[in-house]
């Protein structure tokens, strides 16, 4: 299994309950497709660099998680589905490195 991990910005326009509902449906995908989601951080509301779709405003979620290819393109799938994502991006991390929270020394 790769490390990945994926940024995900949701519509601010609907409600909370529905941005937590897609996000457990994110990763339920994971898990059933042979991945395991770990850490979550939730970044929260930010405004865009450009505006996608009239909005100026996204919710920002942060996933990491481990998967193989199939795991990937079965996420890409949903995440492209759903209405409360306006973007996403996919990222495979390096392997030498646990977690983006661990600072460099210097």
């Amino acid at each position: 299994m790769r490390p990945y991990e994926t940024m995900i910005v949701f519509d601010t326009n609907v409600d909370a309950q529905s941005i937590q509902v897609a996000l457990d449906r994110a990763l339920e995908t994971i898990r059933t497709s042979g991945g395991n989601p770990g850490a979550i951080d939730r970044w929260g509301k930010r405004p865009l660099a450009y505006e996608i779709n009239k909005r100026k405003e996204g919710y920002y979620v942060l996933v990491e998680f481990s998967g193989e290819s199939g795991t990937v393109v079965e996420l890409d799938r949903i995440l492209t589905l759903s209405d409360e994502v306006l973007r996403f991006k996919i990222l495979r991390r390096n392997e030498r490195t646990k977690s983006r929270r661990v600072t460099a020394q210097g």
